[in-house]
């Protein structure tokens, strides 16, 4: 006689992703405060911790127990004994110092992103961004690119999520019969730096707004590369684009809508050389919409920071690139969920 062993039903899956918002800003408080910088080099005790950060007594070894139990921080011995370090990761990618930092986009999410969400009933229902543009004085991009200091911290933010991708891209994309590179909407210029990096024969520019060249400039030149990056300033919807082998754009298309998206495509197409290739660094959704939650996720929050953006499938793309005019695509995977959908010419 069979037995049917039936999986008990639970609620812990809805427990946590429910009330997930206390992880998250446990961890983006953390990020903003400086914790994972702080013990970059060096264990702490609490106290020290508490002196360095101006924490009050109360809670304070909750919270940093906290990210022990989520795996951040390491400790040896128990609140007034306790020696905290960082975890592997918060090692590499929340040191501010670090070249691998990813902290910007949590610096963001925590000081803009995390009150906006809140509001994700009302956009839902209304269609409309919830964020500064919601008080009226502009669009998102107008807003940020007016104030130098919400500028610098959304570049830095674009950099900190993308950076990974950067890199893995600059190494796994065959670069071999290319010789130029542009990359629009290249905020700080990492993409194109680490391609440069990646492929010394390689002539990258990066191409944005003006009040992001100062940026842009400073990046390219800490890192040594003024004469292999060049950095132009420029507007990628009323100016023609830069003539380029590769073109790429960086978390630039789920930004806007779907005429918006192919007049940006289009514009590619035609500053590209026959042979040339459209690289769109994004979250792509996958065709299914059953897999990339973050993908989703993240045109979500298109809602809520954008009028018409949403990210997008790779049927989605090619879609849309077939009407441009190119004829072949390819996915590749980058880090997590994101990849580089590409097209050619």
């Amino acid at each position: 006689m069979e037995t049917t062993i039936q999986k008990e039903v639970t609620p812990d899956k809805i427990m946590q992703i429910g009330m997930g918002f206390w992880a998250s800003k446990t961890l983006l408080v953390a990020v903003n405060m400086g914790l994972f910088s702080l013990l970059a080099d060096k264990e702490f005790s609490g106290k020290e911790i508490q002196q360095h950060l101006k924490l009050n007594n109360r809670s304070l070894y909750d919270f940093l127990d906290a990210l022990v139990a989520l795996g951040f921080l390491k400790r040896k011995g128990i609140k007034e004994t306790a020696i905290y370090s960082n975890n592997e990761d918060a090692r590499i990618f929340l040191d501010q110092n670090k070249p691998t930092y990813v902290g910007g986009i949590l610096e963001m999410a925590n000081n803009r992103l995390f009150s906006f969400w809140n509001n994700l009933e009302e956009a839902l229902k209304t269609g409309l961004p919830q964020n500064e543009a919601k008080k009226g004085g502009g669009s998102l991009f107008e807003i940020i690119y007016a104030n130098p200091v919400k500028l610098k911290e959304f570049v830095n933010a674009m950099a900190g999520v993308q950076m990974g991708n950067f890199i893995a891209f600059a190494k796994q994309f065959d670069f071999t019969n290319y010789a130029t590179l542009c990359d629009i909407g290249g905020a700080g210029g990492f993409l194109a730096a680490h391609v440069c990096i990646q492929n010394p024969q390689m002539k990258c520019t990066t191409f944005d707004l003006v009040p992001v060249q100062p940026i842009a400039q400073e990046n390219i030149t800490n890192l040594n590369l003024e004469k292999k990056v060049k950095v132009v300033s420029g507007d990628f919807f009323t100016e023609d684009f830069p003539k380029a082998d590769v073109i790429t754009m960086g978390n630039i298309l789920h930004d806007w809508g779907k005429e918006d998206k192919l007049i940006l495509i289009k514009k590619a197409y035609n500053a590209l050389p026959k042979g040339g290739a459209l690289v769109v660094i994004e979250n792509i959704i996958d065709n299914n919409r059953l897999q990339n939650t973050f993908g989703l996720l993240m045109s979500l929050n298109m809602l809520i920071e954008t009028e018409k953006g949403y990210d997008f499938s790779a049927s989605d793309f090619e879609e849309l690139a077939i009407q441009a005019g190119f004829q072949k695509f390819k996915i590749l995977p980058l880090a997590g969920p994101t990849s580089a959908a590409i097209a050619y010419k």
